[in-house]
């Protein structure tokens, strides 16, 4: 039956793939060997298998090593752009602070200005109470006189027995003479009384000149704290975003940053204003009281991304070849980074070396000790540059990785710890990656 099927196939084949015979001759006899369609058939197959295979595998070799160079261009291009946007927020924020600071100087200025208009104002308001004071005095002294001279003049007419005529022709003069005086006094009292409105009227309007100057001062100063502000919620929202997705409590870290440095001075002084003014600035003082809170506190965040392991350990030509979580039952703690024998490896953030030796398993290893509670792993080395007790600084050559210990191939085996708890070092790396 299986000979029988065997034919059927080999005549079913023979139309497009006829027997071939190879002879092999010697010198006594000829042999030749008979190739079915069946046997083409099965060797045809699998020369095109093998071909398929092999170009598969080199599509994904070329591919990896592409993702890997752009991987690391994007990371040195992610770094630069980070640094340059800190520079740039600190050129900002500076320029913001001495513009708010001028602002303050011209409102100051403008504040004494209206302080001595308005003393200006209230002392000539007393000068002319005082003259309106005086005024009144003299019509009643005046009117007092009047009153005792003609008493005295009237008894003593009657004394000396002057007739009536006489007499009220000399109290005639008399009263012209007190008109006139009390026109002149008069006359003096009003051109007082107008000089003193005038200077009323004219500080009035340095006092409303003032005033306006006061609200577009303050119209400004908003402004320039609205944007402000705008500008630093906006960077602080992708530093915020990248703690959190490193499983990372911001409030702690930047507790822990404070504790180490925690002097104050420069361009982030509390701000401070005169009693005169104190009242009048209330609101404007909180406000940059709180943006500089806010610049302090991307200036720790910028040294807490120093002290913890935001960056990769290779610079490039790596690929990832196993990933954080269990293998084959047992907890594999960390992610293999493929490469040559002999690529550099960098500490991905400040530290001291708490370990530099030989471990079962690891082959050569390093253990990095971060602040905060957090430590880094780097295994299967194949040269120690370090020794404990070092302290390095982000960016130093460590060693290089290799194939030593328990390993199938060349790689760096990379850990990441928060106490003795090992987490997935992917979640530092790409919430670096997502904000860088």
């Amino acid at each position: 039956m299986h000979r029988r099927l065997l034919v059927s196939i080999n005549r079913r084949l023979e139309h497009w793939l006829p027997e071939q015979r190879f002879f092999m001759k010697s010198d006594n006899t000829t042999r030749y060997v008979r190739l079915r369609p069946l046997t083409q058939l099965t060797a045809l197959g699998a020369a095109g298998f093998c071909f398929v295979w092999a170009v598969g595998a080199s599509s994904v070799l070329f591919i990896s090593s592409i993702s890997s160079g752009s991987s690391r261009e994007q990371a040195a291009l992610a770094q630069t752009a980070f640094e340059q946007r800190l520079i740039d927020l600190a050129r900002e924020r500076d320029s913001r602070a001495a513009e708010a600071l001028a602002a303050q100087k011209r409102f100051q200025v403008a504040l004494d200005q209206v302080s001595a208009m308005q003393s200006q104002l209230m002392a000539s308001e007393e000068r002319r109470r005082e003259v309106e004071t005086g005024i009144d005095a003299i019509q009643t002294t005046l009117r007092r006189a009047v009153a005792e001279r003609d008493a005295a003049r009237h008894a003593l007419d009657v004394a000396r027995g002057v007739g009536s005529g006489q007499s009220l022709a000399a109290k005639a003069d008399d009263m012209g003479g007190t008109v006139d005086m009390l026109t002149s006094a008069l006359d003096a009292t009003a051109a007082e009384r107008d000089a003193a409105r005038q200077d009323a009227d004219s500080a009035r309007q340095q006092a409303d000149q003032a005033a306006l100057e006061k609200r577009l001062i303050e119209q400004h100063t908003n402004q320039i704290f609205t944007t402000i502000e705008g500008a630093v919620k906006i960077s602080m929202e992708p530093l915020d975003s990248m703690f959190r997705k490193a499983g990372v409590n911001p409030k702690s870290i930047l507790d822990q940053v404070r504790k180490g440095y925690s002097g104050v001075g420069g361009p982030l002084s509390q701000v401070t204003l005169s009693s005169q003014s104190a009242s009048l600035f209330v609101n404007d003082d909180a406000r940059a009281q709180g943006i500089l809170d806010q610049l302090d506190r991307m200036n720790m965040y910028r040294i807490a991304v120093d002290k913890l392991p935001f960056a990769i350990p290779l610079n490039g030509g790596y690929r990832f070849t196993s990933p954080f979580g269990y293998r084959w039952g047992r907890l594999h703690a960390g992610i293999d980074l493929a490469g040559p024998i002999g690529m550099d490896v960098h500490a991905p953030a400040d530290g001291t070396v708490v370990e530099a030796g030989w471990e079962n398993g690891y082959g050569q290893m390093i253990r990095i000790q971060h602040d905060y509670g957090i430590s880094t792993v780097y295994g299967h080395l194949s040269r120690i540059l370090v020794h404990e007790g070092q302290k390095v600084s982000r960016g130093d050559l460590i060693g290089d990785s290799g194939d030593s210990g328990r390993s199938t191939g060349p790689h760096l085996h990379y850990e990441i710890r928060v106490g003795d708890t090992p987490i997935n070092p992917m979640t530092f790396i790409k919430a670096a990656q997502d904000v860088f």
